[in-house]
Formats: structure tokens, C-alpha cells, sequence
């Protein structure tokens, strides 16, 4: 009977026949490494032997682990890998890549090109095209950008031939009849997810870089490699940052406050004055609850929080409770009650009319309809100005992520928070991390699991990894009304609290940031949030994408912003006035700010948290952000 095991049934067999690869396998191909020698090639036998016991000993106790932990349900890296690999194949087959003729043109395709290839380093029957300033490729792509992709015809061939097949395949799912926009646009998607993972990169075999490390450190990378991917596996997540480098309130969102108002849904955190006199108008920040608030108050340099506080801005932040058991019942209604309650709260503590407003992601969407449930309430002057990050209202040009939504994926979410209540905080970072899989995904594959690199300590994806659950009742009406069926933008459509929704009926003065390469919230349609508000407003249009975008301090001097003071109807007629401006776009919202109420108060008594033995709860930046 054949031998029916998997290579990962025993990874030492598997890992001595790729140490043995590189050499067999591509010695035509690679004379160096024939012509080295058995001995340089390969190593101390003794060394190769004992990693690749390592790596077997670590494979069987992981093994072990996962039968044991088996009732506990642990989470794929990407969701639930079968209904995933499902749910592709379906798109998938729309493609014709089993077309005869598709089949030929590929071949004849695949044939000149490797003429061409191996003929820029004088083999075959264009070894005469070889030039004396080493070969010219002809497709480039910045994953292929170390020299060692080109020094050797083999891992030439290989990536070049990859780069052609990938063009094809999203050429036929962009010519391809999907029927109709969201069938096309998952087809597109599926396409270009399959030619990213596909990446000769991600393997052993044909990625040069790994293969010269491998033998260079007699199999010692990946033996960490594999630490890196069992340790992500028993966690159920993709490991981007060293998990050891940052620590809450210590060296990561350490701005001065105090917690001093709290409820089952959020914390709401205010910050210690840094300058003398304050404007009378405090800000009032609602970051989105699908991850920690903290994306506004990292390392020092790259605080938001921090900077508002020394441009004479008192701050309260809301840090929203990652769904637990409790929350099973949470919707959108309470997240607008909890932004209404949020600024009653500063109102009342501060002793204030009102309040300045910055909603970032879907709490920018929540605030434009707490915005627009308080103007039918007639409390609209609670507000004195609403600023959004990359907030959407109107989602039928919202991008990637509505590939995401359709009737089969609504039951897997509904079958994955079914016997809690809610969303398991890592399934909705895997879907982020897919769509930008190269960056977020395969980098990290090739440098952690492949080459065995340390992990960075690197802030920004530290917060990134940070996930929070989502209450399941929340997500799915949210994705159904809002992202599927759009019911935002149409008045009444929707209600809160009792209150009917209708955008037209906001006059708040309005500060609309966008990012130029946002994949999540895309400028344009953030843009036509201009399109429903009524009262003052203004667009701006900042470099970089939905965090780099918002979190840009003046001191980084990097990207840029445009504005256009003309009233636009679209995206494109707002681009081809606009006005570049280099560097951070802070200080004109700060500028902003300013010209909506520019009285200013002295810093003490009740803006100083517990000032005048206000109540406080706990230090900042609170247990609801470090609770798991």
C-alpha cells in the first residue's frame, strides 16, 4: 500500500530533503553551488541532523498540544481555513484557466519567455542576446528586489515565469463574466489573493535568500521559523511585533490621565493639561471599537493625544470594552447612546455648553448618526464641531471589503459568534491582514517563518495585533444596513435610541480627513460624506492610507495633504484643484479648530483630572484597554 502520510507527518524527512534540494535539483542551473562541493554545500552533517531532530521534536509536541486543546476550538490564522478555501473555490471557477486555448497561450506565453530569460545569461537559443551588464529582466516587482533573484538563472526563471502566469490570471478575472459588481469584484479578489500566496517567495525551495541562509546556518532558521509558526498557531493569530516590546502605560500609550467615568460599554479617559490655558471648548475622541484606542496615543513621538494636549486642547478619549458574554445583546443603538452619553458626561464635568468631536472609522460613522439623532432631538448645539478619520456613511463605493459581504459569509460569522455573542477579535484582523496580503501576511511568512528573522519592535503594528472582540448583533446589523443594503444615506431609513436617522438634517461645522491609499475606508467614498451633511464643512485629503494617513505627527515631516477651498462634486474634480501641502495635516485641523471657538480658559480645577476632587477611577490609559 502507498504511503498516504503528509510531509508535515514527519517534518525531518521533509526538512532533509530540502537541505539536499538547492544543490540536486538546480546544479545546471547554479554552477556555483555544484562546483563548491559536497562538504561547503551541506555542512557538519551533525548539525544538519540534530535540526532537524529539533524541528521534528517540535512538530510532534505541537501535535500533541492540539489534540489536547482540541475542545477549545482554536482559530485558524485566517478564520476557519475550510469554509475560507470554500469559499475561494467558488470564485475561482468562474476563471478559465482549464480553457484549451487559454492553456495554449499560456504555454506559448511561458516558452518565449523563458527563451528570453535564460538567453540574458547565454543559454539556449537566445544565448546570444547575454549582455556584459548582467541580465535585464523584463517584468519587475518590489518582492523579487534582492539581487539573489537575479544572480542565478534557475530563481530568474522561476520568478519571472510567476510574474507572467500572475499577470494572466488577474487579466481573466478582470475580462472575465462574473455575472455581476460584487460576483466580479470577489472573483478579482480571489484571483489576486491565490497569485499572493502562490509566490515562489514562500517557499523553501525556490526563494534564493532562504535557501542561502539554510545553508549557511545548517538549518538553524528554520528551526526558529518553526517556533514562530507554532507559537502563532497555538495563539490563533499572525505575529507581527515582538509581543515582549511594548507594555501598556509604561513605554506605549503612556500620555498623563485618568479614568473618570465608566460603564459596562467604555472608560472614558482625560488627560492631564500640558500648557497654561486651554481652549474653553473640550475634545472629545471616539475611536473605532474593532481595536483599542490607544492607535492615538502610541510612543510619544507619535501621539495625537500627547500633541492635542500641548497645543492647549483638553482631551478625553473613550476607550470602548472588547466584547465579553455580557455584550451578546449590544447593537448600534448603544453605541450611540454611549456617544450621547460620552459628551453629556464631559458637559457636565466640565461645566460646558459643548463639545468638539472627532469620530475615526465606524465610531466616525456612529458619530454622523448620533450627530444627526441629536438635530432631531434639537440638542445639536452639544456639538460644536464633528472632525472624521476616514469615516464612511454612504458605502457603495467602500472598497475591498465588500467582498466580504453576502448571504454564505453572513452564516459562517453568525455560526462563529454563535455560542458567545460575539466576534472572535482575531478573525476580523485576519480579514484586514487579507486584504493587504503581501504586506501583512506573506512579509511576514518569509522573514518569521521562513528566514527565522526576530520580530521588529515596531509600535504601530504592536496596536495592530492588539484585537478586541466585536458583540455579534453589532457586526452583522452593520454589515447588513450599512455596508450591504446602505441604508445611512437614505433618511429615516434607519433609527436609534427611538430616533429616526436622516444625515441632511446635520449643521455641525465638519473636518473630513481621507487617505489617499486607504484600502479599508477609500477617499472616495469618505468624499461623499460632503454630499449629506448640510452645515459647514471641509475636505481634506492626507498621503498614505488609514492609519498613516491620521497618525502623521508634524515632527515625522513625512507625506503630505490636499486641500481645495471650492465646493466639489466629486473626488477627482477636489484632486484637480487641489493644493499640495508637504508634512503633517495636524496643525491645519488645529487651525481649524481654533476658528470654530478660539476662547480660551486657565488649565486648572476641573480640566486638571480630579483637579478638584472630581472623581477618578484608575490611572490611564485603564484596564479596558489591557483587559483580554
Amino acid at each position: 500500500m502507498p504511503d498516504q502520510s503528509s510531509p508535515f507527518d514527519n517534518p525531518a524527512d521533509a526538512f532533509a530533503q530540502m537541505l539536499k534540494g538547492p544543490q540536486q535539483l538546480f546544479a545546471q542551473l547554479m554552477p556555483g553551488a555544484a562546483a563548491a562541493g559536497e562538504d561547503e554545500a551541506v555542512g557538519d552533517a551533525a548539525q544538519w541532523a540534530a535540526n532537524a531532530q529539533r524541528l521534528q521534536a517540535l512538530w510532534l509536541d505541537f501535535q500533541a498540544q492540539q489534540a489536547a486543546a482540541a475542545a477549545d476550538k482554536l482559530p485558524g490564522l485566517v478564520g476557519e481555513p475550510l469554509n475560507w478555501l470554500t469559499m475561494m473555490q467558488g470564485w475561482m471557477r468562474a476563471l478559465p484557466l482549464a480553457n484549451p486555448d487559454a492553456q495554449k497561450r499560456m504555454w506559448e506565453d511561458s516558452l518565449k519567455l523563458w527563451e528570453g530569460v535564460l538567453g540574458q545569461y547565454g543559454i539556449g537559443p537566445k544565448a546570444a542576446d547575454k549582455g556584459d551588464g548582467g541580465p535585464d529582466l523584463p517584468r519587475k516587482d518590489r518582492r523579487f528586489a534582492d539581487p539573489k533573484w537575479r544572480e542565478q538563472p534557475f530563481f530568474a526563471l522561476v520568478h519571472q515565469t510567476y510574474l507572467m502566469l500572475a499577470e494572466q490570471i488577474m487579466a481573466m478575472a478582470e475580462t472575465v463574466d462574473a455575472g455581476d459588481a460584487v460576483n466580479r469584484d470577489q472573483l478579482k479578489f480571489a484571483a489576486r489573493t491565490l497569485v499572493e500566496a502562490l509566490s515562489p517567495a514562500h517557499f523553501p525551495l525556490t526563494n534564493p535568500l532562504v535557501v542561502e541562509k539554510t545553508l549557511a546556518s545548517h538549518g538553524e532558521n528554520l528551526v526558529k521559523g518553526m517556533e514562530h509558526l507554532l507559537a502563532d498557531l497555538k495563539r490563533g493569530q499572525l505575529t507581527h511585533v515582538d509581543p515582549q516590546a511594548f507594555r501598556l502605560g509604561e513605554n506605549i500609550a503612556v500620555t498623563p490621565g485618568k479614568v473618570v467615568h465608566q460603564t459596562p460599554l467604555y472608560q472614558l479617559v482625560q488627560y492631564s493639561p500640558a500648557t497654561p490655558n486651554v481652549l474653553e471648548v473640550p475634545l472629545v475622541i471616539f475611536p473605532p471599537w474593532i481595536n483599542r484606542f490607544y492607535i492615538l496615543d502610541l510612543s510619544p513621538q507619535k501621539s495625537f493625544i500627547k500633541w492635542a494636549t500641548e497645543q492647549g486642547i483638553t482631551v478625553f478619549v473613550v476607550s470602548w470594552k472588547s466584547a465579553d458574554d455580557s455584550m451578546a445583546d449590544v447593537v448600534w443603538d448603544d453605541y450611540i447612546r454611549a456617544q450621547i452619553d460620552a459628551i453629556d458626561t464631559v458637559r457636565a464635568r466640565l461645566g460646558v455648553n459643548s463639545v468638539h468631536t472627532i469620530g475615526y472609522c465606524v465610531a466616525g460613522t456612529t458619530l454622523a448618526a448620533t450627530l444627526a439623532v441629536l438635530a432631531r432631538r434639537g440638542e445639536a448645539d452639544k456639538v460644536k464641531s464633528a472632525t472624521f478619520f476616514t469615516a464612511q456613511v454612504d458605502f457603495e463605493k467602500c472598497g475591498e471589503l465588500k467582498v466580504f459581504i453576502d448571504d454564505k459569509q453572513f452564516e459562517t460569522l453568525e455560526k462563529l459568534s454563535a455560542e458567545h455573542g460575539y466576534l472572535d477579535g482575531r478573525y476580523m484582523a485576519a480579514t484586514f491582514n487579507l486584504l493587504r496580503g503581501n504586506d501583512l501576511i506573506w512579509n511576514y511568512v518569509v522573514n518569521n517563518y521562513l528566514l527565522g528573522n526576530d520580530y521588529p519592535a515596531f509600535d504601530l503594528l504592536h496596536w495592530n495585533g492588539d484585537v478586541t472582540n466585536l458583540p455579534a448583533k453589532w457586526h452583522q446589523s452593520y454589515l447588513r444596513d450599512l455596508y450591504r443594503d446602505n441604508k445611512l444615506v437614505i433618511p429615516d431609513a434607519l433609527s436609534a435610541d427611538g430616533t429616526p436617522i436622516d444625515l441632511t438634517r446635520i449643521q455641525t461645522p465638519a473636518y473630513i480627513q481621507a487617505g489617499r491609499e486607504d484600502h479599508i475606508a477609500p477617499a472616495e467614498s469618505v468624499f461623499r460624506l460632503t454630499r449629506h451633511l448640510r452645515g459647514d464643512k471641509l475636505f481634506l485629503l492626507a498621503g498614505s492610507g488609514h492609519i498613516a494617513g491620521v497618525v502623521n505627527p508634524p515632527s515625522a515631516k513625512k507625506y503630505q495633504y490636499w486641500t481645495n477651498p471650492r465646493p466639489c462634486d466629486s473626488l477627482e474634480e477636489f484632486i484637480a484643484g487641489a493644493t499640495e501641502t508637504p508634512g503633517s495635516w495636524w496643525p491645519h485641523w488645529l487651525d481649524w479648530l481654533r476658528a470654530q471657538d478660539s476662547a480660551e480658559v486657565p488649565a486648572k480645577g476641573k480640566r486638571m483630572p480630579g483637579g478638584r476632587g472630581d472623581k477618578v477611577l484608575e490611572d490611564a490609559p485603564g484596564s479596558y484597554v489591557k483587559a483580554r
